[in-house]
């Protein structure tokens, strides 16, 4: 896990607006975080293979991007024992079940609506933060995975 101290997050989203939103609203929350932030799918992958890297702790997939989305990432990284560690949180602006239960069976761990305005963000990205990962995912259902405010 690294630096108990220090969060480790990874959000991979093609949409610059969302990428600054979701930056300010992690610096605002007063958690200590590394935070590092990636345009595409293929970026995060190719950041995660890096030998020796700190792996994230935490990953906030956006499912609808461009060269390799979401779901692509999910499923990969979910295949590699090397990744087993990391919590995965679908944000995405989808509400469509069929999404929800794909990513739901594919392995992630929290499924998170974009909200439509800053504090909405901000008060769910820091309830997720606050999560406890290991009671959360061992307990893990339909009804705690799709998260609502």
């Amino acid at each position: 896990m690294g630096n108990k101290d220090i969060l480790n997050i990874a959000l991979a989203d093609d949409d610059i607006d969302d990428r600054m939103l979701f930056k300010e609203a992690i610096e605002e929350i007063g958690i200590k975080t590394n935070l590092l932030l990636f345009n595409n799918g293929q970026e995060l992958m190719d950041h995660l293979n890096i030998p020796s890297i700190i792996l994230p702790n935490l990953i906030f997939l956006d499912l609808n991007m461009p060269v390799k989305n979401g779901m692509q990432c999910l499923t990969e990284i979910r295949k590699n024992p090397k990744f087993k560690d990391i919590s995965i949180a679908i944000y995405s602006t989808s509400s469509s079940e069929k999404d929800i239960e794909n990513t739901f069976v594919n392995g992630a761990n929290i499924y998170l609506n974009k909200p439509n305005n800053f504090s909405k963000l901000q008060e769910s990205v820091e309830r997720v933060l606050h999560l406890d990962w290991q009671y959360h995912t061992s307990n893990l259902n339909k009804d705690n995975f799709l998260f609502r405010l």
